[in-house]
Protein backbone atom coordinates (compact mmCIF):
# COMPACT_ATOMS: atom_id res chain seq x y z
CA UNK A 1 0.00 0.00 0.00
CA UNK A 2 2.85 2.42 0.66
CA UNK A 3 5.31 1.34 -2.04
CA UNK A 4 6.78 4.46 -3.66
CA UNK A 5 8.15 2.99 -6.89
CA UNK A 6 6.62 0.65 -9.47
CA UNK A 7 8.06 -1.46 -12.26
CA UNK A 8 6.16 -2.89 -15.22
CA UNK A 9 6.95 -4.13 -18.75
CA UNK A 10 5.91 -0.66 -19.96
CA UNK A 11 9.14 0.66 -18.40
CA UNK A 12 11.35 -1.62 -20.50
CA UNK A 13 13.06 -1.17 -23.86
CA UNK A 14 14.57 -4.32 -25.40
CA UNK A 15 17.88 -3.90 -27.30
CA UNK A 16 18.27 -6.32 -30.22
CA UNK A 17 21.16 -7.01 -32.59
CA UNK A 18 20.46 -7.39 -36.31
CA UNK A 19 22.67 -9.48 -38.60
CA UNK A 20 22.59 -10.43 -42.27
CA UNK A 21 20.96 -13.50 -43.77
CA UNK A 22 17.74 -15.42 -43.18
CA UNK A 23 16.98 -17.78 -40.33
CA UNK A 24 20.24 -16.75 -38.66
CA UNK A 25 20.73 -16.90 -34.89
CA UNK A 26 24.25 -16.10 -33.66
CA UNK A 27 24.78 -16.44 -29.89
CA UNK A 28 27.13 -13.80 -28.48
CA UNK A 29 29.70 -15.49 -26.24
CA UNK A 30 30.35 -12.46 -24.05
CA UNK A 31 26.58 -11.90 -23.59
CA UNK A 32 25.20 -15.27 -22.46
CA UNK A 33 21.58 -15.65 -23.55
CA UNK A 34 21.78 -12.84 -26.13
CA UNK A 35 22.03 -13.46 -29.88
CA UNK A 36 22.23 -11.61 -33.15
CA UNK A 37 19.15 -12.25 -35.28
CA UNK A 38 18.54 -11.92 -38.98
CA UNK A 39 15.66 -9.64 -39.95
CA UNK A 40 13.06 -12.43 -39.90
CA UNK A 41 14.11 -13.32 -36.36
CA UNK A 42 13.96 -9.69 -35.30
CA UNK A 43 10.32 -9.58 -36.41
CA UNK A 44 9.60 -12.63 -34.24
CA UNK A 45 11.27 -10.93 -31.26
CA UNK A 46 9.06 -7.90 -31.95
CA UNK A 47 5.95 -10.09 -31.82
CA UNK A 48 7.24 -11.53 -28.55
CA UNK A 49 7.73 -8.01 -27.16
CA UNK A 50 4.14 -7.06 -28.03
CA UNK A 51 2.83 -10.17 -26.28
CA UNK A 52 4.92 -9.34 -23.18
CA UNK A 53 3.78 -5.72 -23.02
CA UNK A 54 7.19 -4.27 -23.89
CA UNK A 55 6.46 -1.03 -25.77
CA UNK A 56 9.71 -0.45 -27.65
CA UNK A 57 12.69 -2.18 -29.26
CA UNK A 58 16.15 -0.67 -29.70
CA UNK A 59 17.94 -1.89 -32.82
CA UNK A 60 21.70 -2.21 -33.39
CA UNK A 61 23.23 -3.62 -36.60
CA UNK A 62 26.13 -6.02 -36.97
CA UNK A 63 27.17 -4.56 -40.32
CA UNK A 64 28.84 -6.91 -42.76
CA UNK A 65 32.64 -6.53 -42.81
CA UNK A 66 32.74 -5.74 -46.53
CA UNK A 67 30.28 -2.87 -46.00
CA UNK A 68 32.37 -1.09 -43.38
CA UNK A 69 34.46 1.82 -44.59
CA UNK A 70 36.52 4.73 -43.31
CA UNK A 71 33.59 7.10 -43.89
CA UNK A 72 30.81 4.77 -42.67
CA UNK A 73 28.81 5.31 -45.85
CA UNK A 74 26.69 2.18 -45.24
CA UNK A 75 24.84 4.19 -42.60
CA UNK A 76 23.26 6.15 -45.47
CA UNK A 77 22.18 3.09 -47.46
CA UNK A 78 18.34 2.88 -47.44
CA UNK A 79 18.66 -0.90 -47.72
CA UNK A 80 21.13 -1.41 -44.86
CA UNK A 81 20.43 -3.88 -42.05
CA UNK A 82 18.91 -1.24 -39.79
CA UNK A 83 16.45 0.05 -42.38
CA UNK A 84 15.46 -3.44 -43.50
CA UNK A 85 14.71 -4.40 -39.90
CA UNK A 86 12.69 -1.22 -39.27
CA UNK A 87 10.56 -1.77 -42.36
CA UNK A 88 10.02 -5.46 -41.58
CA UNK A 89 8.85 -4.73 -38.03
CA UNK A 90 6.54 -1.94 -39.14
CA UNK A 91 5.12 -4.00 -42.01
CA UNK A 92 4.35 -6.84 -39.62
CA UNK A 93 3.19 -4.98 -36.53
CA UNK A 94 2.56 -1.34 -37.40
CA UNK A 95 2.25 0.94 -34.40
CA UNK A 96 1.76 -1.88 -31.89
CA UNK A 97 5.50 -1.68 -31.16
CA UNK A 98 7.84 1.28 -31.07
CA UNK A 99 11.19 1.17 -32.86
CA UNK A 100 14.15 3.12 -31.48
CA UNK A 101 17.20 3.31 -33.73
CA UNK A 102 20.82 3.99 -32.89
CA UNK A 103 22.48 6.92 -34.66
CA UNK A 104 26.27 6.70 -34.62
CA UNK A 105 28.88 5.53 -37.09
CA UNK A 106 30.75 2.88 -35.08
CA UNK A 107 28.73 -0.04 -36.54
CA UNK A 108 29.67 1.18 -40.03
CA UNK A 109 33.27 2.42 -39.81
CA UNK A 110 36.36 0.34 -40.48
CA UNK A 111 38.09 1.97 -37.50
CA UNK A 112 35.31 1.49 -34.91
CA UNK A 113 34.98 5.14 -33.93
CA UNK A 114 31.57 6.81 -33.68
CA UNK A 115 32.52 9.48 -36.22
CA UNK A 116 34.77 10.42 -39.09
CA UNK A 117 38.46 10.73 -38.22
CA UNK A 118 41.40 12.71 -39.54
CA UNK A 119 44.88 11.39 -40.35
CA UNK A 120 45.79 11.50 -36.64
CA UNK A 121 42.74 9.47 -35.61
CA UNK A 122 40.96 12.50 -34.10
CA UNK A 123 37.17 12.40 -34.46
CA UNK A 124 35.87 15.33 -36.53
CA UNK A 125 32.77 16.72 -34.81
CA UNK A 126 31.18 18.91 -37.50
CA UNK A 127 31.88 16.61 -40.44
CA UNK A 128 30.43 13.71 -38.45
CA UNK A 129 27.26 15.66 -37.64
CA UNK A 130 26.55 16.04 -41.36
CA UNK A 131 26.64 12.25 -41.79
CA UNK A 132 24.55 11.68 -38.66
CA UNK A 133 21.84 13.93 -40.08
CA UNK A 134 21.71 11.80 -43.22
CA UNK A 135 21.68 8.62 -41.14
CA UNK A 136 18.78 9.92 -39.06
CA UNK A 137 16.73 10.81 -42.12
CA UNK A 138 17.47 7.40 -43.60
CA UNK A 139 16.08 5.69 -40.50
CA UNK A 140 13.08 8.01 -40.17
CA UNK A 141 12.11 7.38 -43.78
CA UNK A 142 12.26 3.62 -43.09
CA UNK A 143 9.73 4.07 -40.26
CA UNK A 144 11.71 4.63 -37.04
CA UNK A 145 9.65 6.09 -34.20
CA UNK A 146 12.56 7.33 -32.05
CA UNK A 147 15.97 8.44 -33.27
CA UNK A 148 18.62 7.88 -30.59
CA UNK A 149 21.95 9.59 -31.32
CA UNK A 150 24.61 7.79 -29.24
CA UNK A 151 27.66 9.43 -30.82
CA UNK A 152 28.12 12.35 -28.35
CA UNK A 153 29.01 14.89 -31.06
CA UNK A 154 28.25 18.49 -30.07
CA UNK A 155 25.37 20.12 -31.92
CA UNK A 156 23.96 16.97 -33.49
CA UNK A 157 20.55 17.13 -31.76
CA UNK A 158 19.71 20.55 -33.17
CA UNK A 159 20.90 19.57 -36.64
CA UNK A 160 18.92 16.30 -36.60
CA UNK A 161 15.76 17.95 -35.26
CA UNK A 162 15.86 20.63 -37.97
CA UNK A 163 16.39 18.03 -40.69
CA UNK A 164 13.55 15.82 -39.42
CA UNK A 165 11.18 18.79 -39.40
CA UNK A 166 12.22 19.89 -42.89
CA UNK A 167 11.71 16.34 -44.20
CA UNK A 168 8.21 16.08 -42.71
CA UNK A 169 9.02 13.76 -39.81
CA UNK A 170 7.39 15.97 -37.18
CA UNK A 171 6.34 13.08 -34.95
CA UNK A 172 9.65 11.24 -34.90
CA UNK A 173 11.09 11.66 -31.43
CA UNK A 174 14.73 12.13 -30.43
CA UNK A 175 16.07 10.29 -27.39
CA UNK A 176 19.51 11.74 -26.89
CA UNK A 177 22.35 9.80 -25.33
CA UNK A 178 23.07 13.07 -23.54
CA UNK A 179 25.31 11.74 -20.76
CA UNK A 180 27.28 8.87 -22.24
CA UNK A 181 30.45 8.06 -20.38
CA UNK A 182 33.74 6.66 -21.69
CA UNK A 183 33.13 3.47 -19.76
CA UNK A 184 34.84 0.12 -19.37
CA UNK A 185 31.43 -1.59 -19.31
CA UNK A 186 30.85 -1.61 -23.09
CA UNK A 187 33.04 -4.55 -24.13
CA UNK A 188 30.38 -7.20 -24.87
CA UNK A 189 28.33 -4.68 -26.90
CA UNK A 190 31.31 -4.03 -29.15
CA UNK A 191 31.58 -7.78 -29.67
CA UNK A 192 27.90 -7.87 -30.60
CA UNK A 193 28.15 -5.18 -33.31
CA UNK A 194 31.52 -6.39 -34.57
CA UNK A 195 33.55 -3.29 -33.69
CA UNK A 196 35.68 -4.53 -30.78
CA UNK A 197 38.54 -5.80 -32.92
CA UNK A 198 38.41 -2.72 -35.15
CA UNK A 199 38.55 0.09 -32.60
CA UNK A 200 41.65 2.23 -32.96
CA UNK A 201 42.43 4.24 -29.86
CA UNK A 202 39.63 5.08 -27.43
CA UNK A 203 36.56 7.30 -27.23
CA UNK A 204 37.63 9.61 -24.41
CA UNK A 205 37.82 12.58 -26.78
CA UNK A 206 34.04 12.79 -27.10
CA UNK A 207 32.48 10.55 -24.44
CA UNK A 208 32.36 11.80 -20.84
CA UNK A 209 34.89 11.39 -18.03
CA UNK A 210 33.45 8.98 -15.41
CA UNK A 211 34.63 11.42 -12.73
CA UNK A 212 32.27 14.21 -13.86
CA UNK A 213 28.72 15.00 -12.80
CA UNK A 214 28.25 18.74 -13.44
CA UNK A 215 29.33 18.19 -17.03
CA UNK A 216 26.43 15.76 -17.45
CA UNK A 217 23.98 18.50 -16.53
CA UNK A 218 25.53 20.83 -19.10
CA UNK A 219 25.34 18.15 -21.80
CA UNK A 220 21.71 17.40 -20.99
CA UNK A 221 20.76 21.09 -20.93
CA UNK A 222 22.29 21.60 -24.35
CA UNK A 223 20.48 18.62 -25.89
CA UNK A 224 17.11 19.62 -24.43
CA UNK A 225 17.56 23.15 -25.75
CA UNK A 226 18.33 21.73 -29.20
CA UNK A 227 15.12 19.66 -29.30
CA UNK A 228 15.61 16.32 -27.55
CA UNK A 229 12.31 14.80 -26.40
CA UNK A 230 13.99 12.59 -23.81
CA UNK A 231 17.52 11.96 -22.59
CA UNK A 232 19.59 8.95 -21.68
CA UNK A 233 22.34 8.20 -19.19
CA UNK A 234 24.78 5.43 -20.12
CA UNK A 235 25.96 3.18 -18.46
CA UNK A 236 23.25 2.56 -15.91
CA UNK A 237 23.74 1.28 -12.38
CA UNK A 238 27.17 2.85 -11.75
CA UNK A 239 25.62 6.18 -12.82
CA UNK A 240 22.32 6.25 -10.96
CA UNK A 241 23.50 9.41 -9.20
CA UNK A 242 23.59 11.06 -12.64
CA UNK A 243 20.08 9.82 -13.42
CA UNK A 244 18.81 11.31 -10.18
CA UNK A 245 20.52 14.67 -10.73
CA UNK A 246 19.23 14.93 -14.31
CA UNK A 247 15.67 14.08 -13.31
CA UNK A 248 15.68 16.56 -10.44
CA UNK A 249 17.25 19.33 -12.51
CA UNK A 250 15.16 19.07 -15.68
CA UNK A 251 12.02 17.01 -15.01
CA UNK A 252 12.11 15.51 -18.51
CA UNK A 253 11.77 11.81 -19.37
CA UNK A 254 15.09 10.20 -18.42
CA UNK A 255 16.16 6.75 -19.59
CA UNK A 256 19.20 4.71 -18.74
CA UNK A 257 20.97 1.90 -20.57
CA UNK A 258 21.78 -1.12 -18.42
CA UNK A 259 24.73 -1.88 -20.65
CA UNK A 260 26.28 -5.12 -21.80
CA UNK A 261 28.89 -5.27 -19.04
CA UNK A 262 26.21 -4.84 -16.39
CA UNK A 263 24.15 -7.64 -17.95
CA UNK A 264 27.21 -9.89 -18.19
CA UNK A 265 28.04 -9.35 -14.50
CA UNK A 266 24.57 -10.48 -13.42
CA UNK A 267 24.76 -13.53 -15.67
CA UNK A 268 28.24 -14.42 -14.37
CA UNK A 269 27.03 -14.08 -10.78
CA UNK A 270 24.08 -16.36 -11.47
CA UNK A 271 26.26 -18.90 -13.29
CA UNK A 272 28.60 -18.99 -10.29
CA UNK A 273 25.68 -19.65 -7.97
CA UNK A 274 26.41 -16.43 -6.12
CA UNK A 275 22.89 -15.04 -6.18
CA UNK A 276 19.27 -15.40 -7.30
CA UNK A 277 19.26 -14.20 -10.90
CA UNK A 278 15.56 -13.35 -11.03
CA UNK A 279 15.62 -11.37 -7.80
CA UNK A 280 18.76 -9.47 -8.82
CA UNK A 281 17.31 -8.57 -12.23
CA UNK A 282 14.11 -7.16 -10.76
CA UNK A 283 15.89 -5.35 -7.92
CA UNK A 284 18.30 -3.77 -10.39
CA UNK A 285 15.51 -2.54 -12.65
CA UNK A 286 13.56 -1.22 -9.68
CA UNK A 287 16.67 0.77 -8.67
CA UNK A 288 16.64 2.51 -12.05
CA UNK A 289 13.02 3.46 -11.55
CA UNK A 290 13.66 4.65 -7.99
CA UNK A 291 16.49 6.88 -9.24
CA UNK A 292 14.10 8.61 -11.64
CA UNK A 293 14.12 6.62 -14.88
CA UNK A 294 11.01 6.60 -17.03
CA UNK A 295 12.39 3.45 -18.59
CA UNK A 296 15.41 1.21 -18.95
CA UNK A 297 17.13 -0.31 -21.97
CA UNK A 298 18.01 -3.81 -20.81
CA UNK A 299 18.94 -7.15 -22.38
CA UNK A 300 16.90 -8.69 -19.55
CA UNK A 301 13.72 -7.02 -20.85
CA UNK A 302 11.89 -10.14 -22.03
CA UNK A 303 12.93 -12.17 -18.99
CA UNK A 304 11.94 -9.36 -16.63
CA UNK A 305 8.57 -8.94 -18.34
CA UNK A 306 7.85 -12.64 -17.84
CA UNK A 307 8.82 -12.39 -14.17
CA UNK A 308 6.58 -9.36 -13.71
CA UNK A 309 3.67 -11.19 -15.34
CA UNK A 310 3.95 -13.87 -12.66
CA UNK A 311 3.40 -11.22 -9.98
Amino acid sequence: MVRETSLSPANLIWPLFVTDGEGVVEPIASLPGVSRWSVDGIVERAREAVDLGIPCLALFPNTQADRRSEDGREALNPDNLMCRAIRAIKDALGDSIGVLTDVALDPYTAHGQDGLIDSDGYVLNDATVEVLVGQSLNQARAGADIIAPSDMMDGRIGAIRAALEADGHHNVQIMSYAAKYASAFYGPFRDAVGSSGLLKGNKKGYQMDPANTDEALREVAMDIAEGADSVMVKPGMPYLDIVSRVKQAFGVPVYAYMVSGEYAMIEAMAAAGAGDRDAVVLESLLAFRRAGCSGVLTYHAAHAARLLAKG
